[in-house]
């Protein structure tokens, strides 16, 4: 995901970051429709509007990430945008254990949010919308993973919320129509769509058949470390003191965390809205 992310910050210079989100966004929407090939009932009635929601839910969400990483380091942006993660676990566990584990992950975000304000609040503002935006990615991911066939309903989602958002792509960006065109502008958009979401989102439809949203949302702590180790390696982005001990402390969140977690949840029954 964060390789993804870090080629993503190498077109900002070409194209507005909120045009590289939503360009993504249709990168992933071709390749997962092109791969799928949803049925007719994918795209009508309830099914198609919750996936649709969800579809608006991670387009908004990558669009507000790419706006934050473009003022803010990639750990340090990914640590902010924890708090979605960290108010789902905190409605989702009511365990003293996992409670703690959700001060602690907020510790840290706090810590990280006191250091990056001055410089640059607009970019800890983005960063927090794509926060709320994550945990709606969460409980509507939740959903269609559980009610149908999770992976054809995100295509369909992808390619409603690509189409809602074009217009973005036309907004603010310094390249102009012409960089749109751009072979290589489209083959990184591809790319990034691929690697920032057709593998990640895929994988995660798998694991949240598989377990509670609360111990998904937690672990999900992880992140943070490994954007930390790809904006070093690829971006050259070193976090200070205060930015590394805010970052530890998300990731720290993760070995509080009780192992049992939630129940699975059952595997999807079968309905007219399901791929029969």
């Amino acid at each position: 995901m964060y390789v993804g992310a870090a080629l993503a910050v190498g077109l900002f210079d070409r194209l507005a970051p909120s045009a590289v989100a939503v360009l993504r966004l249709i990168g992933a929407a071709g390749v997962l429709l092109a791969w799928r090939r949803p049925p007719a009932a994918a795209w009508r009635g309830r099914r198609f509007a919750r996936a649709t929601a969800f579809g608006l839910a991670t387009g908004l969400m990558n669009l507000a990430f790419y706006e934050a990483i473009a003022q803010l380091p990639l750990g340090t942006a990914v640590a902010v945008e924890f708090c979605g993660p960290v108010a789902v676990a905190a409605v989702a566990s009511r365990r003293p254990r996992d409670v703690a584990a959700v001060l602690l992950a907020a510790c840290g975000v706090l810590l990280i949010a006191d250091v990056r304000w001055s410089g640059a609040p607009w970019g800890v503002v983005w960063a927090l919308v794509a926060a709320a935006m994550w945990a709606a990615y969460i409980l509507l991911g939740a959903r269609v993973a559980t009610v149908g066939n999770g992976v054809d309903d995100m295509a369909v989602g992808f390619g409603a919320a690509a189409v809602l958002l074009s217009p973005v792509l036309l907004l603010g960006n310094p390249g102009g129509v012409g960089a749109l065109v751009d072979p290589v502008v489209l083959g990184l958009g591809i790319g990034v769509g691929v690697l920032s979401s057709v593998v990640p989102y895929v994988l995660d439809q798998v694991v949240l058949r598989r377990v509670g949203t609360a111990r998904f949302a937690v672990l999900l702590a992880l992140l943070p470390a490994t954007a930390t180790i790809v904006g070093l390696v690829m971006l050259g982005q070193l976090p200070g003191g205060a930015e590394a001990l805010g970052i530890a402390a998300v990731v720290g969140a993760v070995a509080l965390r009780s192992r049992d977690g939630d129940p699975p949840s059952p595997p999807p029954k079968a309905t007219t809205e399901s791929n029969t």
